[in-house]
């Protein structure tokens, strides 16, 4: 396996609407995607774009969301995850699984319409990290 680009650096917000304007107003993005609600996730989503990457503002969809736990502990809101590219998910999490790193499910579809899956922070270094398969199609 080889690590991949940097897909997106997730950060959990109790509001996206109020990220958004963070994100527009403050840090001067340009292009801001429409938010809409991963219900299979419990998580509503917003990608904000960068010059080489994207920022995902996560805000969770209830409280059985896995955001909303976070968000008792970081009541403001933060980093969450990084999530890196992969050619072949499957062939990422075998590989994972062969190194005795956790991995945490099995590959699912995640915001960006391609395969995911997540890694346990205890075995990276203390980051819970994504990786997803590299999208198919425009800028990829």
């Amino acid at each position: 396996m080889k690590l991949g680009r940097l897909n997106h650096v997730g950060v959990a917000t109790p509001s996206i609407d109020a990220s958004i304007a963070f994100y527009r107003d403050v840090m001067g993005a340009e292009v801001i995607r429409e938010p809409f609600d991963l219900p299979a996730q419990g998580v509503k989503v917003c990608f904000v774009d960068t010059p080489n990457s994207q920022i995902e503002l996560i805000e969770p969809l209830g409280e059985n969301s896995p955001i909303h736990g976070f968000l008792a502990k970081n009541p403001a809101g933060g980093q969450h995850h990084l999530c890196y590219e992969v050619p072949d998910i499957h062939e990422a999490k075998a590989w994972f699984e062969a190194k005795g790193v956790k991995v945490l499910g099995e590959p699912r579809i995640g915001a960006h319409g391609t395969p995911i899956f997540f890694v346990h922070p205890k075995d990276m270094g203390g980051v819970l990290t994504e990786i997803m398969e590299t999208p198919k199609g425009e800028g990829h």
